[in-house]
């Protein structure tokens, strides 16, 4: 069955359906977080996605945060389904020679080594495209072309300076990274959209093309409404923010939504650390509001009847309903608040949501068998497409596929033995 419950079969012939990207091969040589997860969605949407590991150790998150002694970690697992592995030591004469046909064999090669380490083996983007003129060669850096392009990324870094971090968290505290992996997974996923640019153009020039995404763009990206405020300061405070004075820069603002309508995360019962639903106020929901919390003389108050009316006072607003929250569950709000069309959400927590049924019926909380470490939860797949559901397979062992993908590529050196005994596989 697919991840979202949607069985494969069934083409208008009465054949398999076939894969959006069936066809498209993808020689994956990225490791950690930003680089797999982009090719774990590309091999979901039906790439042949091999991933290219070192010998004896793979990529290291096999080993990182591992729960199960001697078995690869979730890290791993949960960026990696859908691939195939082969091990290759490409510092080998061998390793090349393979990984030579590895690239006239695949589409797309994909990387997120430090800045250079390819080119110093011999394989600059010239040699890549002299060996063959229709693969895209795509990256992920920490940063592009400048005083920052040889510096060191991670997550948090990458979070820090695209902008997110300065923009995160409250007036009268420290920066703050979100729990959201913008950086990496987020570069992930513009790294998709930009390979799937890239193949579509090859339709028409026949060529593949130098992909490049880096996370501090990225982060940049999803923070564009700061820059948008960013420009609205010089022409006076924002007065949708909460912040009570303001500098040369957009600050921190808490919870408040820094769009047009008015949001706070309010208490609701029992009153444990997730107990908060999140709360938007427009304009047309305030009078159906104010009565069902039980304070109808509010709708006619002048002091709150507009909205420029309640804004010099949304702590007194917020205040108010959530006298009437702290009553309820998040749940029973959601229900009771979604019902007179009121824009609202309860904070889930990472057990609300691997728990959460309607998530798992639609294949984002997906159960996936794998041979040593039994069934574990991963995330599914946020892109839907109606024709070719997605179907999640387990992550590969360390060099699964040696040999099944030496033969598909036609090798005819040594074989797999040899090549495991001259330390090249």
């Amino acid at each position: 069955m697919s991840a979202n419950g949607v069985s494969s079969n069934g083409a208008p012939d009465g054949g398999p359906v076939r894969k959006a990207l069936d066809g498209v091969k993808v020689l994956d040589m990225t490791h950690v977080q930003a680089g797999p997860s982009c090719t774990q969605i590309l091999a979901w949407l039906g790439a042949d996605v091999i991933k290219v590991e070192l010998p004896g150790r793979g990529d290291i998150t096999r080993g990182q945060l591992q729960d199960v002694p001697d078995v690869d970690s979730l890290y791993f697992t949960m960026l990696n389904c859908n691939k195939r592995s082969i091990t290759l030591n490409t510092k080998t004469p061998d390793g090349k020679a393979i990984f030579e046909r590895l690239i006239e064999h695949c589409d797309v090669l994909v990387e997120n080594f430090g800045p250079g380490v390819l080119d110093r083996q011999g394989f600059t983007w010239d040699r890549i495209r002299e060996i063959n003129p229709r693969i895209s060669y795509a990256s992920i850096k920490g940063f592009g072309p400048g005083k920052y392009e040889d510096f060191k990324a991670y997550e948090t870094v990458a979070q820090a300076m695209g902008g997110g971090m300065s923009t995160t968290g409250w007036p009268d505290g420290p920066p703050t990274s979100t729990g959201a992996q913008i950086g990496d997974s987020g570069s992930g996923i513009h790294m998709v959209a930009a390979i799937l640019a890239a193949l579509y153009q090859r339709t028409h020039t026949g060529r593949g093309q130098r992909v490049s995404v880096a996370m501090q763009d990225s982060v940049l990206n999803l923070i564009r409404v700061k820059i948008r405020d960013q420009q609205r300061l010089a022409h006076g405070p924002l007065r949708e923010y909460p912040n009570k004075t303001f500098s040369d820069y957009v600050p921190r603002s808490g919870n408040a939504s820094g769009g047009g309508q008015p949001g706070q995360a309010l208490k609701t019962a029992p009153g444990g650390e997730n107990d908060y639903v999140y709360v938007i106020i427009q304009p047309q929901v305030w009078a159906p509001l104010a009565k069902l919390i039980g304070r109808p003389e509010l709708v006619d108050d002048p002091k709150f009847a507009t909205p420029a009316a309640r804004l010099p006072h949304l702590d007194e607003v917020f205040g108010i309903v959530e006298e009437w929250t702290k009553t309820l569950t998040k749940f029973e709000v959601l229900d009771a608040l979604n019902a007179i069309d009121v824009p609202c959400g309860p904070i889930l927590s990472t057990k609300d949501l691997i728990e959460d049924e309607s998530l798992a019926a639609r294949g984002m909380i997906a159960d996936v068998p794998h041979p040593e470490r039994g069934t574990f939860k991963t995330v599914g797949c946020p892109l839907v497409l109606s024709d070719t559901p997605v179907e999640i397979t387990t992550s590969p062992l360390l060099g699964e596929h040696n040999e099944e993908i030496l033969r598909e590529i036609g090798w005819d050196g040594k074989d797999v033995k040899a090549l495991h005994a001259a330390g090249v596989l």
